[in-house]
């Protein structure tokens, strides 16, 4: 089993349910705010309405949309949960259990199953993080590069970021913690150059991963969303089949704002996953299903935390049985 099978496939002792011993309770501890916008306030409502009328749903409505999952994934799942109910009540009254199972159903749905970080078949594994200023790229880039260095992999990174010496000693930070190559030029230096280097050096060296962090760049800023275009097209000569994953930093406080950065980032360079960061800090998790649903890019990588084991590959059911949690306790 080579590195990249053992990144799939940690060794892990298990629950009874399935879950990794703690992981579950710690994941469910970082999504507590998530988890009080949805099945807090989903919980007060059947309190306070017992009967699922017109104006239960409408209630259930406000509170999803308030939680960001947006105005169409919202009425998809009422609608889901509207024929759920029906059928599942064959005459009888419907318990809150009832409604919060096949809420919880729904959603999970919605997010479909997990999808894996893309690998080459043979050669360097090419990831781009692209996104906007501020959301944790680089800080991503390099969880990232130590989640691979951990099962062993070799990593190269590529500091494509070259408008901001910051940027590049960042990156030569997290290089060092993780034990992983730096690929350089001097600031202001041409980003596809840079790019074109860290493949270079990743072919003569046998690496496993490449991974280029850019320059943060507002989605409406045309002239660097072509540069950023540019660096795609370099990697895609240079590497069969790169970049395997872009992967779009995203900040979960953004809210429905980070949903017109997903559009135009994967109108620019086909962003094929969402990394999506400082999900512990905000009660608008439900951004996840809006991306879902709405532009059909899957969250591949979640970040819970600062702590440099805090960003970890997103499984839908689990994200969603640790927000329902305190129900399946």
């Amino acid at each position: 089993m080579n590195a990249a099978d053992r990144l799939e496939k940690p060794i892990q002792h298990h629950d009874p349910d399935g879950h990794p011993k703690g992981l579950l309770a710690g994941l469910s501890e970082r999504l507590a705010r998530t988890r009080q916008s949805i099945v807090g306030q989903v919980q007060s409502l059947i309190g306070r309405r017992p009967v699922l009328d017109a104006e239960f749903f409408d209630e259930l409505e406000a509170i999803l949309l308030q939680a960001d999952v947006g105005v169409n994934t919202t009425m998809r799942l009422l609608s889901g949960l509207s024929r759920s109910l029906k059928e599942g009540g064959q005459g009888k009254a419907l318990s809150g259990e009832d409604v919060l199972k096949r809420l919880k159903e729904q959603i999970v749905a919605v997010l479909g199953p997990p999808e894996p970080l893309g690998k080459a078949v043979e050669g360097p594994t090419v990831i781009m993080v692209v996104g906007v200023n501020g959301t944790g790229k680089t800080t991503t880039v390099g969880k990232l590069c130590h989640r691979f260095r951990k099962y062993g992999a070799e990593v190269i990174l590529g500091a494509t970021d070259t408008f901001r010496a910051a940027a590049i000693d960042q990156l030569e930070i997290w290089g060092k913690r993780a034990g992983a190559r730096v690929i350089r030029h001097e600031e202001g230096a041409d980003p596809a150059a840079v790019a074109y280097d860290a493949c270079q050096a990743a072919k003569a060296r046998g690496v496993d991963y490449v991974i280029l962090d850019t320059a943060g760049r507002l989605h409406t800023h045309v002239n660097l969303m072509r540069e950023l275009e540019k660096v795609k097209r370099v990697v895609e000569r240079e590497v069969p089949g790169a970049p395997h994953e872009v992967l779009l930093a995203l900040d979960a406080t953004s809210g429905q704002n980070g949903l017109s950065q997903a559009t135009t980032f994967k109108e620019a360079v086909e962003v094929t996953g969402i990394a999506l960061t400082k999900l512990d800090g905000t009660a608008k998790g439900g951004i996840i299903l809006a991306i879902r649903d709405s532009l059909g890019i899957p969250v591949k990588l979640i970040g819970i935390g600062e702590g440099i084991e805090d960003l970890r590959g997103f499984d839908p059911k689990e994200f969603v049985d640790a927000i329902f949690h305190t129900q399946d306790t």
